[in-house]
């Protein structure tokens, strides 16, 4: 080798070291990697950088946009509801992701499934106080296995028909790589269930971050006709699984129904008293059909809606509202709010809502035009006024169109009509030009940390490509299994490729090993077939650390994951799968 592979091989050590420490964010430490090699001559400027302008970071930020569209129109939560169900654990849990994230990664790529997916994973280990450093490795993997199945799982698999028809040799058929990827898969599943949640961390610190202060409102929502909560039990509703969320009461025509039980029907007008946290409260507000029904000037259309936020006041001594209800108040007509849930310092608010005479500390969860903050944060009626950040008006009323245009995002995707950036840009403009999630909030939803780090690793594969120190560690591994015939050849390909994923693209390792393949059936008269085919699922076999793979990647920073945390995991199932490939692959296609 000469000196520039001997210094990218340095570099890419002093990296490694830095991130196994977490002596920076991944970014910047990619960043300070791709310039120094940039400094040394090793690649241009152009290379450097040219993981900003590449395709497939481009596509992760449009679909950044998209997912964020089906959070902001309640198409997640919607999922969500349906995906986990009444799930109360974390095995249950990912058993239910396996089998939607699965056969989804089998003919989709997986990168908008895991943009959709890690919200509603976020979303369900808050409401159930579980770690998301406990699933959302888990999903990355699946989706990764899911690849395995079909041609058109992965670019990687179709980057290998490429280069195999190029070659004059038979292409794959859609399902033929899935005879062996479905044990890969399958195993892969097994070990996840058995042994990895065992070995994922449970980050506390990223659990109480989900967390929040324990002041309790009392609330009244009723349940209005079309609501999907009618005729469900208060178990089947989740209602009783809600964080920090207590039912107290269902009053129904003139009748107060009291303790409530898990199995008690709701109906429609139902008026449902809860207490609860202001997590808790706006969970319940994404409901369609269940509405605030303490003041009538609550605003229930969607389009209205969009222009009101969350607001907690505090009422003063002094404040002209002492001593009177809601409706005394005329919140609606003074202040331009309505009253949705009311804290009492610790203390249980035996009345209805509507009945409660103001004291002077009570805290008021409010929904109020934008200026409100701005007009009354100094106004002697409160102490304090402050907004509730974690809410934000769900548009229902564009759902359909979210729906449609992801639908359109799947067709095209799947059939290719369009490249896969290209149908990204399409459908993420049309989502911000139909209303289902504003300029700003599209801009805002960019995970800008992600696409860094991902536009920089290209840089550093560009150096280990230019510097001929990823050739020149290939071909001396593979020549070293010469005289110990092909299945130690197989093996050692596996093994160079999965490597040589989690260092540079999936992509690159297929590219670069391609031509070894060829190479080592040629010595060995034999098919270059399993040799091929052990190359695509290798290249795929992404999991000890989050930068060889882009879900990897998007699931690092959620998960509050440590770079180790993926070697820990990821290396044992890469070991099992190496062996599993090895035994399967030479019985399907023999040598």
């Amino acid at each position: 080798m000469g000196y520039q592979a001997w210094i990218t091989i340095i570099v890419v050590v002093l990296l490694f070291i830095a991130l196994l420490r977490n002596l920076a964010p991944p970014d910047l430490l990619f960043l300070g990697a791709t310039t120094l090699l940039t400094l040394f001559g090793i690649i241009l400027p152009a290379e450097a950088f040219a993981g900003f302008s590449n395709s497939g970071g481009l596509t992760v930020a449009l679909l950044f946009v998209v997912a964020a569209g089906l959070r902001e129109t309640g198409v997640l939560d919607y999922i969500r509801h349906h995906v986990f169900g009444q799930t109360k654990t974390e095995r249950v849990a990912l058993g239910r992701l396996a089998v939607v994230v699965l056969p989804l990664s089998a003919f989709l790529n997986n990168t908008p499934i895991v943009a959709m997916f890690v919200p509603i994973v976020m979303e369900w280990c808050r409401q159930h106080r579980v770690s998301p450093s406990k699933l959302l490795i888990p999903l990355s993997y699946v989706a990764i296995l899911g690849g395995t199945l079909t041609l058109i799982g992965t670019s990687t698999n179709l980057i290998i028909q490429g280069l195999m028809v190029q070659n004059g040799l038979p292409g794959m058929h859609l399902f033929e790589i899935g005879m062996a990827g479905s044990f890969y898969a399958l195993i892969g599943l097994a070990y996840l269930f058995l042994i990895g949640l065992r070995l994922l961390p449970e980050r506390k610190e990223l659990l109480e971050q989900l967390g929040e202060t324990r002041r309790e409102y009392l609330l009244e929502m009723t349940v209005q006709p079309g609501c999907r909560l009618i005729g469900k039990t208060v178990e089947q509703a989740g209602l009783n699984h809600l964080p920090g969320l207590f039912i107290i009461e269902i009053e129904r025509n003139t009748v107060t129904i009291g303790p409530v039980s898990p199995n008690n029907i709701i109906q429609a007008n139902d008026r449902l008293v809860f207490t609860g946290i202001i997590s808790s409260i706006v969970d319940l507000k994404k409901i369609p059909g269940l509405v605030p029904a303490a003041d009538p000037a609550y605003e229930i259309s969607p389009e209205q809606q969009r222009q009101r936020r969350l607001c907690e006041a505090v009422i003063s001594q002094n404040s002209p509202l002492v001593g009177k209800t809601i409706g005394e108040a005329d919140f609606g007509t003074i202040y331009g709010a309505a009253v949705v849930a009311v804290h009492r310092s610790g203390k249980r608010v035996e009345k209805k809502i509507s009945d409660i005479k103001f004291q002077p500390g009570d805290t008021l969860l409010l929904q109020v035009r934008p200026n409100f903050l701005r007009v009354h944060r100094n106004d002697p009626a409160f102490y304090l006024v402050s907004d509730v950040d974690e809410w934000r008006p769900l548009r229902w009323d564009k759902a359909w169109i979210a729906i449609s245009l992801f639908v359109l995002l799947i067709v095209l995707m799947s059939t290719s009509v369009v490249p896969v950036v290209v149908a990204a840009a399409l459908v993420a403009i049309l989502i911000v030009l139909f209303g289902c999630i504003s300029p700003g909030d599209a801009r805002r939803s960019v995970e800008w940390q992600v696409l860094v780090t991902i536009a920089a690793a290209f840089g550093v594969g560009s150096a280990l490509e230019n510097s001929g120190a990823a050739t020149a560690i290939a071909e001396g591994l593979v020549n070293t299994t010469a005289i110990w015939g092909p299945l130690a050849a197989l093996a050692v390909i596996y093994l160079l490729g999965s490597v040589m994923t989690e260092l540079i693209t999936n992509n690159a390792a297929a590219v670069l090993l391609f031509p070894f393949c060829l190479e080592t059936a040629r010595l060995y008269e034999v098919s270059p077939r399993p040799f091929l085919i052990v190359l695509a699922l290798a290249a795929s076999a992404s999991f000890m650390t989050p930068i060889g793979y882009q879900t990897n990647m998007m699931v690092y920073g959620p998960g509050g994951y440590r770079f180790t945390d993926f070697l820990r995991v990821g290396g044992p199932l890469n070991l099992l799968l190496w062996l599993v490939a090895i035994v399967i692959i030479p019985l399907i296609w023999p040598f």
